[in-house]
């Protein structure tokens, strides 16, 4: 009379640890870079009314110059706040709304990434464009 298998052989709990192991391998990392993503998507979002700003400014004065902080329309610098340390506008020919991060509380990874928007019109008529620079492009977060 044949007994009967109970349980699972060594190899197939081999063969379970090994494809546990390389689907974690993958999926950390992964998980790493949404986080930070996710962390850095509040100095991402400090941008919108600065850059709101710049374009009613620019709309309504058809000139860059005098798209400043507090003035125009423009909202006044940004504050810390956050993940946020602070955020500003610069420049005249072309403006830069420029926010800072805070430094990497809890050992998130982040390390005072800069997420600055630079804009330019060809025309006094046509829209700004907007370049996306900055640390965090080559951290790819933002």
């Amino acid at each position: 009379m044949q007994q009967m298998q109970k349980g699972f052989t060594l190899i197939e709990l081999m063969i379970v640890v090994a494809i546990i192991g390389i689907l974690a391998a993958v999926a950390i990392p992964s998980y790493q870079t949404y986080t930070k993503k996710a962390r850095f998507s509040e100095v991402v979002a400090a941008a919108a009314p600065l850059k709101l700003g710049i374009e009613t400014c620019f709309q309504d004065k058809r000139d860059m110059t005098n798209c400043t902080n507090g003035a125009n329309g423009v909202p006044a610098a940004v504050g810390a706040n956050g993940y946020v340390q602070s955020g500003t506008v610069g420049g005249n020919a072309e403006l830069t709304a420029a926010i800072t991060m805070k430094a990497a509380k809890d050992k998130d990874g982040l390390n005072e990434e800069t997420y600055i928007l630079t804009g330019t019109a060809a025309t006094k008529d046509s829209p700004i464009q907007w370049v996306k620079t900055g640390s965090c492009v080559a951290a790819a977060i933002c």
